[in-house]
């Protein structure tokens, strides 16, 4: 369970995410069946298709799950958002979302990625990574080390997580690893669903600093709007 320490909730690891607008940060919790803003399970519209996102919640990891370092807090990492949200200007990303096969799973992403969303990304990373506790070997290996190629293992030992900086690619993934005969099926019900839902450009005006609990599902900690 998670335990709250001087007013804020403490979890085992923390992340930041773009949630996306509103209706379609409200669809993609209805499709995977968890809502991470609200903290609470929804009707899992795609619950077949999206059983392994689903206890992430819908979302573009902008800095991926991280343990506090030693003598930090929950409540100094809420603080050290805030600021840095402050500093950051908002983006409205052209071209906007498309619906998308990327490492075998259906995602909304940018093609091409604009390098305004690289450099936020960027940015929150740099910005955050006092907070971030050192990698343990366990989790070194865990990241599979052996099959990244030498820059990404050089971004991991740096800041803890390979597909950052140069290799981040902004995602919002709706589905588990699809057969052929799946894809077809989740693009047939998703782009319908979808119709509407994909502002052009998409806006990038505010994040969510986001908790892992016990159990593995992720709450929205703090949400802060870009102002730089």
């Amino acid at each position: 369970m998670a335990v709250r320490e001087a007013g804020v909730t403490e979890y085992r690891r923390y992340a930041v995410y773009d949630p996306g607008p509103a209706a379609l940060a409200a669809f993609g919790a209805e499709w995977l069946g968890w809502d991470p803003l609200r903290g609470c399970e929804t009707r899992g519209l795609g619950r077949a298709l999206a059983a392994t996102p689903r206890r992430y919640g819908f979302h573009a990891t902008i800095k991926a799950p991280f343990r506090l370092a030693p003598g930090c807090s929950p409540a100094a990492l809420v603080a050290g958002f805030e600021r840095l949200c402050a500093g950051l200007a908002p983006v409205a990303a052209e071209p906007g979302l498309q619906l998308r096969r990327i490492a075998g799973v259906l995602a909304l992403l940018f093609k091409p990625q604009p390098a305004a969303v690289t450099a936020l990304a960027a940015e929150v990373v740099r910005g955050l990574d006092g907070f971030r506790a050192p990698l343990t070997p366990e989790d070194r290996a865990r990241r599979r080390p052996e099959l990244l190629t030498a820059a990404q293992r050089a971004l991991l030992d740096r800041w803890g997580y390979p597909w950052v900086m140069e290799e981040f690619r902004y995602h919002m993934t709706l589905t588990g690893a699809l057969s052929a005969a799946e894809e077809a099926e989740a693009r047939q019900r998703l782009q319908p669903l979808l119709a509407g839902l994909l502002p052009q450009p998409h806006p990038i005006t505010a994040l969510a600093l986001m908790g892992e609990d016990a159990e593995g599902r992720f709450h929205l900690l703090h949400q802060a709007e870009l102002r730089g």
